[in-house]
C-alpha cells in the first residue's frame, strides 16, 4: 500500500462494510471518511509492512491491513470489491497480511458476518469465537454514581501499557497519539485493581482492566460521559 491508495480504500471498505452490516451505508459522512482515512494513515506509517492492496490495472479492488504489537498481530481491515472475489484476491491479500505477524505468539481478527470472511480466516488457522456489540440510545436514569475514575493525561501512558501487558500480553504504545486525538482517556488505578478506557464521542473504542469490578466501573463511567440523546457503541 502506498498513500496514494488511502482514498481508494476509503470507499472500497465502505461499501464492503455497507454489504454486511445493516447499520453502515455505502458512504461514510465527511466526519467518518475523514477518521477512517486517518486511521489507515497512521497504520501505514507505523506498519507498512502490514499494509497491502490489489492493484488490477490501475483500480484498487482489495484492501487488507494489519499491526503488529509486541508479539501480537491484529488485522485491522480486510475488503475485495464484490467483482473480484472467489479469484484469489482475498486469500492472496489475507496472506501478505498475515506474514506481517511472523514470529508473533497470537492474532485475532474481529470478522464481520460475511461468511465467506469467516471461512477465510478458519482456513488461515483462526478459531471461532462469538463477539457481541451493543448500540442504541442510553437509558440515562440508570447510571448509577461512579467514584474512582478519572481523566487520563500523556503522563499516564505507562500505566495504560502496563495494564495491556497484563491483560493481553501487548501494548497500544504507537498508537497513543491517535487514540488521544481521536478521544478521551479515562483511568481507574484501585487498590483492588487498574484499568484504562478510551472514549471515542459515544463509542466505546478500548477497555481494559484487571479485575471485572474495575471494567464495571470504566465502562459506567465512559457511559456517562457520552452525548445525551446520541446512539451509543460498545464494539
Amino acid at each position: 500500500m502506498r498513500p496514494d491508495d488511502i482514498a481508494a480504500a476509503e470507499r472500497l471498505t465502505a461499501d464492503a462494510m455497507s454489504r454486511v452490516n445493516p447499520h453502515v451505508t455505502s458512504e461514510r459522512t465527511p466526519e467518518q471518511g475523514k477518521r477512517w482515512t486517518a486511521r489507515l494513515r497512521h497504520l501505514l506509517a507505523v506498519d507498512p509492512g502490514g499494509c497491502w492492496v490489489c492493484d488490477d490495472g490501475g483500480t484498487v479492488v482489495g484492501v487488507a491491513a494489519a499491526a503488529r504489537r509486541d508479539l501480537l498481530w491484529v488485522l485491522s481491515t480486510y475488503a475485495v470489491d464484490p467483482t473480484h472475489q472467489s479469484r484469489g484476491t482475498g486469500k492472496a491479500l489475507l496472506e501478505a497480511a498475515i506474514g506481517y505477524g511472523a514470529g508473533c505468539l497470537r492474532g485475532f481478527i474481529c470478522s464481520t458476518r460475511d461468511s465467506r470472511a469467516v471461512r477465510r480466516y478458519r482456513l488461515a488457522g483462526f478459531t471461532l469465537h462469538p463477539t457481541m456489540q451493543l448500540r442504541g440510545e442510553l437509558d440515562r436514569s440508570a447510571l448509577p454514581i461512579v467514584d474512582g475514575v478519572r481523566a487520563g493525561s500523556e503522563s499516564d501512558l505507562e500505566f495504560v501499557d502496563s495494564v495491556d501487558r497484563q491483560v493481553r500480553g501487548a501494548t497500544h504504545r504507537p498508537d497513543h497519539v491517535y487514540l488521544g486525538d481521536h478521544g478521551r482517556l479515562l483511568i481507574c488505578d484501585l487498590l483492588t485493581g487498574r484499568g484504562y478506557c478510551y472514549l471515542d464521542q459515544s463509542r466505546v473504542a478500548l477497555l481494559a482492566a484487571t479485575r471485572r469490578a474495575v471494567a464495571q466501573r470504566l465502562l459506567w463511567a465512559a457511559l456517562e460521559r457520552t452525548e445525551p440523546g446520541a446512539e451509543v457503541v460498545i464494539r
